[in-house]
């Protein structure tokens, strides 16, 4: 009888501390987030030094609540998984060096994972038929990658962006019109209210690459409107300017997506990351998928979000092609997707 494989995850790249036990790459155990959403409101983002602290305070506590909640022991854990990049420095020290400790008192292998191949694996958990190859749109506050994910930790990066990432914008366009933080969660909300076509914002385009992204124009279009609003003595229609700025950023991340699986000839497409529980989002690509016959994906919304269960599910098929990180294992702020 083939022996179950049974991970116990960690993530804290930012502010959420998380863990997860996840068994043979498809079934989620736990999954326990600790957020700290409410703190990092109060300053407008999220402060990386307060992040560190918390997670120190929350690391330990979340990873016997995960355990607990999976009715699992420590001998029954066949390995330690982690995110180790990119992400903030002190956050991501947090998490390495807990679950460096961990392996070692427990003597289990000990995996380093890369976050963004944690957000595309989050894809595989509720969708156990999705097999690579596929491709795959991760957006959040820190990325905008299109990838082409060949096989398991296979990837190709068709375009990324080149300044401000999706989730980035949505956050300073938010503050800017009086939403606050998280902008995201907001902007999508208020824009339900409002008419997406009442301002044309631009839609950007990068001359040497079809597939990269570029929202800082975007961005400074929205600030100079308010600003032009704000000099005439003209009231801003809040509702009106997020969803005229939401509609611009799904518009090209939609475009940009269909472009590629025209030219690659690739009929299965998953989006993944925080901007990917935008509803906005999902309904556009939803429609633009079936117009293109290209099967869609995405993970629900707790798995959208920074979490541990994806960060296990990537570490299960690293595991599976032999990968093993000594305990020289460092948290690398920058790190690349395919680097190890």
């Amino acid at each position: 009888m083939k022996k179950d494989i049974i991970i116990l995850a960690i993530e804290s790249s930012c502010d959420e501390t998380a863990a997860a036990v996840v068994k043979n790459g498809r079934e989620v155990l736990s999954n326990v987030i600790s957020s700290q959403i409410a703190l990092h409101t109060l300053y407008g983002g999220v402060v990386p030094e307060i992040a560190s602290r918390k997670h120190i305070e929350k690391i330990n506590q979340v990873v016997e609540q995960a355990l607990s909640e999976a009715q699992m022991t420590w001998e029954d854990i066949t390995a330690i998984a982690v995110t180790y990049g990119p992400g903030l420095v002190g956050a991501l020290l947090v998490g390495v060096s807990f679950a460096k400790a961990l392996a070692f008192a427990l003597k289990k292998p000990l995996i380093g994972v890369h976050h963004i191949e944690g957000h595309i694996s989050a894809n595989f958990i509720e969708n156990k038929e999705l097999e690579p190859p596929f491709m795959c749109l991760v957006v959040s506050g820190g990325h905008s990658h299109l990838v082409k994910v060949r096989d398991y930790g296979e990837y190709e990066i068709l375009g990324r962006t080149r300044d401000d990432a999706a989730g980035e914008a949505f956050d300073k366009v938010a503050r800017a019109i009086g939403l606050g933080y998280p902008g995201g969660p907001k902007i999508d909300k208020v824009s339900c209210e409002g008419n997406p076509d009442a301002i044309a914002f631009p839609r950007a385009k990068v001359a040497d690459n079809e597939y990269d992204f570029s929202f800082s124009g975007l961005k400074s279009a929205v600030l100079n409107y308010l600003n032009s609003c704000e000099m005439k003595g003209e009231k801003v229609n809040q509702a009106d300017v997020a969803a005229s700025f939401q509609k611009a950023v799904v518009d090209v991340l939609v475009s940009h997506s269909m472009d590629a699986l025209k030219k690659y000839d690739i009929d299965k497409f998953a989006i993944a990351g925080g901007v990917a529980s935008n509803t906005h989002l999902r309904t556009a690509m939803t429609e633009a998928c079936k117009k293109q016959q290209v099967a869609f994906y995405h993970p629900s919304p707790i798995f959208c979000t920074d979490n541990a269960a994806m960060i296990g599910v990537a570490a299960y098929y690293e595991y599976r092609k032999g990968v093993r990180h000594d305990w020289d294992l460092n948290a690398v702020p920058n790190l690349k997707l395919g680097e190890r």
